[in-house]
């Protein structure tokens, strides 16, 4: 099935209800996590300007795991005492860097990365993973794109359970 998207928006808030919509849409009625993943990897890639990077790192009780990515080859695995993405899924809370490379122990996959959202992906009280963001714009990300990441990260959470 393919499924073609398109986004009108161009107001932040209104972009991320438009992606939120969409990526609802996606997973209904699929039970595979990381097929549901890469489509929302993808989604976010296609709809959300100004990104280099939008993907999952799945949490495998340890550490954080390389999931579906749109973007450039990226660490596989990331401890959670490392990085944004590490400090999100340790915190269990959203990571907005204005400036990644004044982030301590930043893990720089892409050097051309220069801001990063990072939200933890939380389904009942289980960890699932991150979805991470990267843009080559400082200070790229606002709190309404936190507030809108975190909204479809919520609504979508359950479909992404392994």
């Amino acid at each position: 099935m393919s499924t073609a998207l398109a986004f009108s928006a161009t107001d932040p808030a209104d972009l991320w209800a438009e992606a939120g919509d969409a990526a609802a849409a996606l997973v209904t009625g699929e039970p595979d996590a990381i097929a549901n993943m890469a489509n929302v990897a993808a989604l976010i890639w296609q709809a959300i300007p100004d990104l280099n990077w939008a993907g999952f790192y799945r949490f495998d009780g340890q550490e954080l795991v390389l999931g579906p990515f749109q973007g450039k080859a990226a660490c596989i695995r990331i401890p959670l005492d490392k990085g944004v993405c590490g400090a999100a899924a340790r915190l269990r809370a959203t990571q907005r860097v204005e400036d990644v490379h004044a982030f301590p122990d930043h893990i720089a996959c892409d050097v051309d990365s220069r801001s990063e959202l990072v939200v933890p992906v939380i389904a009942g009280d289980r960890l699932v993973g991150v979805l991470d963001l990267d843009s080559p714009l400082p200070g790229r990300f606002s709190a309404v794109d936190q507030a809108g990441a975190e909204a479809l990260v919520a609504r979508i959470a359950s479909a992404l359970i392994s």
